[in-house]
């Protein structure tokens, strides 16, 4: 077998390729997702013009036999963009547009009268009015400026509602009591 008297960088000296001591990580073993980026580099250059078919094929044959980084970085050394690394500090911010929508904050007065209607149960009834009061504000103000908390509120008013109607109902049946046995 003879070799041309000038070695091209990719075509190492001898049976094995020489990895090439350029780069750090040269050394690495190459994953396949290395070699498929080296072979479209080797395509688009050959679509472009600048690899006969021959040495194409050679090029694709060494990159699939390829071990490290480097062998691959020898291969596609003569052409433009070879497979080199994003490094992670040239990587820009990803927009806020493209970010998830962040959710509304959530209505603190909604809260307020559901924990209020919640507690009517443990206060007789007491914490009523205020879940009313709480709830029928933080539905306008929920309303006006689009934050969450409708469902809170509206819990909110319907137990304080309820207690209400409980504490009338209670005063009503004291009323007709007292009325009756005078």
């Amino acid at each position: 077998m003879s070799y041309p008297s000038q070695w091209q960088p990719w075509q190492g000296q001898g049976s094995s390729p020489q990895p090439w001591q350029g780069q750090n990580g040269s050394s690495m073993l190459a994953s396949h997702a290395d070699r498929e980026r080296a072979v479209d580099v080797l395509r688009a250059g050959f679509g472009e013009g600048r690899l006969q078919q021959a040495e194409l094929e050679k090029r694709i044959a060494r990159a699939y036999e390829a071990r490290t980084v480097g062998e691959l970085a020898l291969l596609v050394a003569d052409l433009p963009q070879g497979p080199m690394p994003v490094p992670m500090a040239a990587s820009m911010p990803v927009p806020r547009t493209f970010l998830p929508a962040q959710p509304p904050p959530t209505n603190g007065k909604a809260v307020g009268s559901m924990v209020c209607g919640v507690l009517t149960t443990m206060t007789f009834g007491f914490t009523g009015l205020p879940a009313v009061i709480l709830g029928h504000s933080a539905r306008a103000e929920i309303r006006r400026t689009g934050e969450s908390g409708e469902g809170f509120a509206m819990a909110g008013l319907i137990l304080g509602w309820l207690s209400v109607a409980g504490w009338g109902l209670f005063l009503m049946l004291m009323i007709v009591a007292e009325a009756s046995g005078a």
